[in-house]
């Protein structure tokens, strides 16, 4: 062999030698990486989706937002993919998700009649043994809703009150009111002054459509019919067609007549309403307990604005200190998830919903259902709420009555304003929708 043959081979034998210690020296560190992070070489990074209608400025959405952040900075392996939805749209879609069985790993769901039909599909994932997280903080009456038949499938995360009345002060005295009118002839005479005096009397945004529903029908109807009257409907003993919820629509329909609306309100969504109302373009604005954050926490202007409830009616069979008030944005867990994808949800699930929330959300001036020390930094307009909505609760209409329904009441109330149907006409047809769900 000659030399120049000897000393190729000599190179190779000794590139192969090195080749070899490098991989074995690869090998044995993958080995050790493997072992130490269950075969994987590194982490698994966990992606969940998440569905839910924190698309709006409102205080508490923020803070849930921020949740989302801190839980996804303390566990760097599970990913929070939002999929944020405006609340005017957010039921339909999980309605329309629901129907083709292709739920979000994760979903902010209502009570009641929201609720059943998910439970009913088998379509989300029973939380009975995580329970021991919350049942300290959170009374019976706070999950009930969520509850069914002995399964529990979310957690409430704040009890909204839907119906609070914020009214300028400085415009009532104008009129003549200290006071906020305490009977509904009393609510008209003040309207009728107020738009003498060049003032529009109530900033409305219905655009999304559920104002009017929600935080207008839910009130003047119970008002008028009592807080029985809803489940009454349900169960086949009452009827929308009765004289007492056809009064309670007729409401709308002498408002509209008055005036008392801004001209544009079916084209200003909610936050434009209050907005409009902030800076000082109307005397009210009729919207959820969760605006008291801008219109009076965060609002160096607050004190000019007062919260009231819908005054009482003559004849009516309501309670006239009641507030419409539902327990909202249950976070719910999607069954079916693989085992890895489930216990990152669950352990979401714990971090998000927990005292620390809570008391987040009471710092903010957001009410809660749960049983936790108020901070002593919360804000003094918070006990003015608590007080004015610690009086009984009755029913928000779209928490009890099933969704097809619920879009029957918020066309026909678009129609209403602009004299389009009648207050009988629209109370048939919402009654004719739920005949043919049944």
């Amino acid at each position: 062999m000659s030399k120049r043959n000897r000393t190729k081979k000599a190179v190779l034998l000794g590139l192969i030698a090195v080749l070899t210690l490098f991989t074995a020296a690869c090998g044995n560190n993958n080995a050790a990486s493997n072992s130490k992070n269950g075969g994987s070489g590194e982490e698994e990074t966990i992606t969940l989706n998440m569905m839910h209608p924190w698309t709006s400025p409102n205080v508490d959405n923020e803070v849930y937002k921020a949740r989302i952040a801190e839980f996804e900075k303390q566990h760097p392996n599970i990913v929070i993919k939002q999929d944020g939805v405006p609340s005017a749209q957010y039921k339909t879609k999980l309605r329309t998700l629901a129907a083709a069985n292709n739920l979000s790993d994760i979903n902010v769901v209502w009570p009641g009649a929201d609720l059943a039909p998910l439970v009913a599909g088998s379509l989300v994932e029973p939380i009975n043994h995580l329970m021991e997280n919350w049942t300290s903080i959170l009374p019976e009456a706070a999950l009930s809703g969520f509850n069914v038949d002995g399964q529990q499938y979310a957690i409430p995360t704040k009890q909204n009150f839907v119906d609070i009345i914020y009214y300028n002060k400085e415009m009532f005295a104008q009129v003549g009111y200290d006071q906020f009118p305490e009977t509904y002839d009393q609510f008209i005479d003040a309207v009728t002054k107020l738009k003498a005096a060049g003032i529009t009397p109530i900033s409305l945004g219905n655009k999304e459509q559920w104002p009017l529903q929600s935080s207008y029908i839910s009130i003047i109807g119970d008002r008028f019919t009592g807080s029985d009257f809803l489940p009454a409907v349900l169960e086949g003993k009452a009827k929308f067609t009765d004289p007492e919820f056809v009064k309670a629509l007729g409401v709308i329909e002498e408002l509209s007549k008055l005036d008392a609306f801004n001209t544009d309100a079916n084209n200003m969504d909610s936050v434009q309403a209050q907005d409009y109302f902030i800076q000082g373009k109307a005397a009210m604005h009729i919207s959820s307990a969760t605006v008291d954050g801008r219109v009076r926490i965060n609002n160096e202007e607050g004190d000019k604005f007062g919260i009231a409830l819908f005054p009482s009616v003559e004849g009516g069979r309501g309670e006239p200190k009641k507030s419409a008030g539902v327990l909202q944005y249950g976070i719910a867990i999607k069954s079916g998830l693989d085992e890895k994808k489930k216990q990152a949800a669950e352990e979401f699930l714990k971090f998000f919903v927990n005292e620390d929330l809570y008391k987040e959300l009471i710092r903010n001036g957001v009410v809660v259902p749960a049983k936790v020390e108020i901070p002593e930094d919360a804000s003094p307009y918070l006990k003015e709420m608590l007080a004015l909505t610690g009086n009984g609760t009755s029913p928000v209409f779209d928490s009890l009555i099933p969704t097809q329904v619920v879009d029957v009441l918020q066309n026909g109330l678009q129609a209403l304003m602009m004299d389009h149907t009648t207050p009988e006409k629209l109370a048939a047809d919402v009654q004719e929708a739920l005949d043919n769900m049944n």
